[in-house]
């Protein structure tokens, strides 16, 4: 790839080279271009991305757009740069969408790629990694989870995985979630006895664990079954993740009906137990497929300028699962162009199946295809059914996606009343759009740790959570008050620098500044004319705490300069009791709420998920901590290496009693790492 970057002020040389008419339009007339602010920022716009089109080559590319703080605003492909950059600025009309785009830009950035499947390949992965605000982003792009059956050593081990795929074996899935992975792997375990303990758990056994006693297990690891029949039913085990179910399940029925001839009832009474398993993962897989037999199905729905897309599995003949997803995408964005961008995105990082069927007309089918195909050994069909099963599951999918979207209006509708009573209990202008709730949580002191939930329009905004080592050593252990001082005060300064406010509105506040008649420019995460921008900046700040907390809170921002973010306190009530909180507002004398009043409920849900987030995240720091190994804090040791020296050792007991040559005889350690090693255990000595 060559790289072609330009500042919007440089000196740009005429066009120097004849260029055939049918490769770009001609921009010397005027562009006539539909706004609705003001025209000046868009021909502006306009002229620079002229200055960038003169230079351009009518190779495939994919180009960036840039504002004037440097933050990327769009992400495009190109089949030819000179053609797609210029239609930005010839004389037809824009959507508003386009013209806001082209309105604050003030840069752009080409890359030239050697084919368009390239193009669009690159373009899903910056879209991806750069979350342009005026692209269609994926809302929710956590890795899937998968079933891996490891072939690295003398017994496979069967295991849940996530991630990329370092380790050598066979993988199964996407599965749509957790719970699916978990309910197959403890089912396989029951039919096919493979073990799932780790390597090195594996390998210091001297008898059977509990497993094999629940016959979960076949005991591999003191040679309770020989490996050549481990072996076999590992083989077995990848036949059915294979699709070869009914063959797996007919060979267990004649073992099954031998051991019965042979009066050997235990041992048929097991076989009888292994097929009611796979029996078990194939009766509850919901909706199944006869002449499909991997494929992945897409459906969108649109209500509301919202999109959903339903997304189903269909691995083996089973389906293994589905997602909902809800991306960003601005209303004039047509159905087809976000499905399109979003399948593209999708498979950035993860591997397409065979067959992918669609809801919409994709206009660039063979493209996205040809670049999907291009990421993995196989070649991937991108189809729209108009009959058929096929037609059948696409339908599925869509009557799912419309009731996902509907549901998701219907509590948006709800939360938005939610939120209106809210800022009308506490007082404030308007109803808040980005509510930020504290929590601590910590054991006499150790592993403390701050959690910030965030709720907004939509419910809960699980990607703007934050949590917070709490680092200070001047604190004494157990100060709830100086955690949540360091907490805000380590939170508003980031803020204040990543987003700052303007001075009128930092002086004023802003339901002053509101009050007042001044416009006051939202901090947000999108584009600023955008209505549907998720603010940067809280309207309320919600701290789970009496008096002594809020003051803490409010003490902390004052010292900062943030004096006009709301803050409520939230007391519990005697014992504890939910539904007895006393409220604290600065300005304002101690209330409660009415028993039965939704904001009420609302507050409590707020809380509780406030505190589930920080005692989840206090519990896991607290069991990183009691599990922390002291090779970890070696340099030059990864997890390689100490892997290397446990086998060897057994202990790290052993590694620390170790002569420097016994160190430098491990497999994988040479004698920089054996010196590293052993001056860190005995720097003392």
């Amino acid at each position: 790839m060559s790289r072609a970057t330009r500042s919007a002020f440089d000196d740009v040389p005429p066009d120097g080279f004849d260029e055939d008419e049918n490769d770009a339009p001609s921009l010397d007339e005027a562009p006539e271009i539909d706004f609705d602010f003001e025209p000046g920022a868009v021909k502006a716009g306009t002229e620079i991305i002229r200055r960038f089109w003169t230079t351009l080559p009518t190779s495939p590319g994919v180009y960036r757009m840039f504002d004037a703080k440097g933050d990327v605003l769009y992400v495009g492909k190109a089949k030819n740069l000179k053609a797609r950059v210029g239609s930005y600025a010839r004389g037809q009309a824009h959507s508003n969408r386009i013209a806001r785009m082209i309105a604050q830009t003030a840069a752009m950035e080409f890359v030239t790629t050697a084919t368009e499947t390239e193009a669009l390949l690159l373009e899903a992965n910056l879209i991806k990694q750069l979350k342009p605000r005026f692209n269609v982003l994926m809302r929710d792009d956590k890795s899937f989870p998968y079933i891996l059956l490891t072939a690295d050593g003398p017994a496979p081990q069967i295991v849940k995985h996530r991630g990329a795929r370092r380790r050598k074996g066979n993988y199964y899935g996407p599965f749509a979630s957790v719970w699916a992975v978990n309910r197959t792997v403890n089912a396989l375990q029951r039919a096919f006895l493979m073990r799932t303990c780790s390597d090195s758990y594996y390998e210091n056994r001297t008898r059977p664990c509990l497993l094999y006693q629940i016959k979960r297990c076949s005991g591999p690891c003191t040679g309770e079954i020989s490996v050549e029949d481990y072996a076999g039913l590992a083989d077995s085990a990848r036949a059915f993740l294979s699709g070869k179910s009914n063959a797996v399940k007919d060979r267990m029925r004649e073992e099954m009906q031998r051991a019965s001839e042979a009066l050997e009832f235990e041992r048929a009474a097991r076989f009888r137990d292994r097929i009611a398993a796979l029996s078990a993962i194939q009766g509850t897989q919901g909706v199944n497929t006869q002449g499909v037999e991997e494929a992945d199905v897409f459906a969108l729905d649109e209500q509301a300028g919202q999109f959903c897309i339903e997304v189903f599995f269909f691995r083996n003949f089973q389906n293994w699962g589905n997602r909902a997803y809800f991306p960003k995408a601005d209303r004039s964005m047509s159905a087809d162009e976000v499905l399109a961008s979003f399948i593209s995105q999708f498979y950035d990082d993860k591997p397409a199946p065979r067959l992918v069927l669609v809801s919409h007309t994709i206009e660039d089918a063979e493209l996205v295809a040809a670049a999907l195909s291009s990421r993995v050994e196989h070649r991937v069909e991108l189809h729209q059914p108009q009959r058929g099963e096929r037609k059948n599951l696409v339908d599925y999918a869509q009557r799912n996606a419309k009731e996902a979207l509907g549901r998701r209006l219907a509590d948006t509708a709800s939360q938005g009343k939610l939120l209106t009573a809210l800022g009308q209990s506490f007082g404030l202008d308007k109803p808040p759009r980005r509510v930020e709730v504290y929590d601590n949580s910590h054991i006499s002191g150790t592993a403390a740790v701050g959690g910030m939930i965030v709720a907004g329009p939509t419910g809960f905004m699980k990607t703007h959570y934050r949590t917070f080592n709490i680092k200070s050593e001047e604190l004494t252990p157990g100060d709830d008050f100086g955690m949540m001082r360091e907490v805000l005060t380590r939170r508003f300064k980031r803020l204040a620098k990543e987003a700052p406010r303007t001075p009128k509105e930092a002086e004023l506040g802003e339901p002053q500044a509101a009050a007042e008649g001044q416009a006051v420019p939202p901090a947000t995460d999108a584009v600023p004319d955008d209505p549907d921008a998720f603010p940067a900046w809280p309207d309320l700040v919600l701290i789970d705490g009496g008096a002594g907390q809020l003051e803490a809170a409010r003490a902390s921002l004052a010292e900062i300069g943030v004096i006009d973010v709301p803050l409520v306190g939230i007391a519990k009530g005697r014992d504890r009791d939910a539904g007895r909180e006393t409220f604290f507002v600065p300005g304002r004398t101690p209330f409660k709420l009415p028993p039965r009043d939704p904001v009420l409920y609302f507050v409590q849900r707020l809380r509780d998920e406030a505190h589930r987030f920080a005692i989840g995240t206090h519990r896991a720091r607290r069991k990183r901590e009691m599990t922390r190994n002291p090779l970890d804090e070696i340099a030059g040791i990864g997890p390689t290496r100490k892997r290397a020296l446990l086998h060897h050792f057994g202990t790290v007991k052993a590694i620390q009693r170790a002569a420097l040559e016994d160190l430098a005889k491990a497999p994988g350690v040479n004698a920089a790492t054996a010196r590293a090693v052993y001056d860190f255990f005995h720097a003392n000595a």
